[in-house]
């Protein structure tokens, strides 16, 4: 994709530069003086990044810098932006999250305050701080006075041997501590918290990781607001929460984005006032907010409307399923089939999801097709890789 130039861009005052292949060390330092306004805006990117994609990605966002490199088509950023984060969306075109030190900090703050952290105790970043989820325990980390623990990729050995106080985590990383045991799930009660966010967390996940001692607490947010900002179903101090009468989930305060970088038009098309518009659906029940899925993952089957992620949810209660995830899938008599994927040692018949989805859902939500998968494919940022399983890129469907 081609950016247009506007004059205007071309005077931004500050310098936006590209991190690819500094270690945890050098990229908190760089976060410290971009949030401190004593350094130039940063943009994370993974080093493991394949060549296309950052190619597309630098030609998107134009940095002024890759590396300390100075590139000629770079532009500038606004003055009050600390970090750029790049995410792909739903589109899969490279899209910059421009986020602002006082978002940042107003994020990490109430985060600290909701949790209850004290000062100095250690964060552990074992997510990519090239996602906001990892770049907020850097944030964290600085406002509490501490240094934090990074870990370059995940290993449940290292995260339980780290003597980290606090650690965030996506569902698929928690599964993976559970199993990381001799005889039996380690103990969590070693974690003053365990934040959970990233994906939908499976209520048996949840229930075994409190049987192990954890006090979970699972997040809602996005790049958009500077990571989570919804705690357990309520919303942190200053934000802002509603659901409109679409259905979908809109959320404002101090805590949001200035904008998406280069890309007035796709911010103009965010905004609902002063609040952003997210592509998620929702329900607020008894104050807390449910997340029902997203709002361009509703599948269309026959006519009839059917959230994927509810169907998830009840095709996850079986108790032979360990994890699951439900996309629509091309059908040339229902428009879209509702496809099961899930992780099971010993795998239902699809008779028999059917049977069971349909004892607490409607009939036509129950999967007509059902997938065994050895785990969900997923993402850098611990999403499942949905575009891969709508497009089949799994086993056989099992009858």
């Amino acid at each position: 994709m081609t950016v247009p130039v506007h004059e205007e861009w071309l005077s931004v005052p500050r310098e936006l530069h590209a991190v690819v292949s500094a270690t945890g060390p050098e990229l908190l330092r760089a976060v410290r003086a971009a949030l401190d306004g004593d350094g130039p805006a940063v943009l994370p990117l993974p080093p493991t990044l394949p060549a296309p994609a950052l190619r597309a990605t630098l030609e998107a966002l134009r940095p002024t810098h890759v590396d300390g490199v100075r590139r000629a088509d770079g532009i500038g950023v606004p003055a009050d932006v600390a970090v750029v984060i790049a995410t792909s969306g739903s589109t899969g075109a490279p899209k910059g999250v421009q986020l602002s030190a006082a978002a940042l900090r107003a994020s990490a703050s109430a985060s600290l305050r909701r949790l209850g952290a004290r000062p100095g105790e250690r964060w552990l970043c074992c997510l990519p701080p090239s996602h906001v989820s990892g770049l907020q325990v850097l944030v964290r980390s600085l406002l509490a006075g501490s240094e934090p623990i990074v870990h370059e990729g995940f290993s449940a050995g290292a995260v339980l041997a780290s003597g980290a106080d606090h650690v965030s985590l996506v569902p698929t990383q928690l599964r993976r501590l559970l199993g990381a045991g001799p005889s039996g799930p380690p103990d969590l009660s070693r974690f003053a918290t365990v934040l959970l966010g990233g994906a939908a967390a499976p209520p048996d996940l949840l229930a075994q990781a409190r049987a192990a001692g954890a006090r979970v607490v699972t997040t809602y947010g996005m790049s958009e607001t500077c990571g989570g900002c919804v705690y357990d179903g309520e919303p942190l101090d200053g934000v802002d929460l509603r659901v409109g009468g679409d259905g979908r989930i809109r959320l404002g305060g101090p805590v949001l984005f200035s904008g998406y970088r280069l890309r007035p038009d796709l911010t103009e098309a965010a905004r609902d006032g002063d609040l952003f518009l997210t592509s998620d659906l929702g329900v607020v029940e008894d104050g807390r907010l449910r997340v029902l899925g997203r709002a361009d993952d509703v599948i269309n089957t026959g006519g009839e409307k059917v959230v994927a992620a509810v169907v998830a949810e009840a095709v996850a209660a079986h108790p032979a399923v360990s994890d699951a995830v439900v996309v629509g899938r091309p059908d040339p008599e229902w428009g879209q089939r509702v496809t099961a994927v899930v992780v099971a040692a010993d795998p239902p018949s699809l008779a028999e999801i059917r049977a069971f989805v349909k004892e607490r859902l409607p009939a036509y939500a129950a999967p007509a097709e059902l997938v065994v998968v050895p785990g969900i494919p997923l993402l850098a940022n611990g999403k499942p890789d949905l575009e891969a399983l709508r497009h089949g890129h799994d086993r056989e469907p099992q009858g």
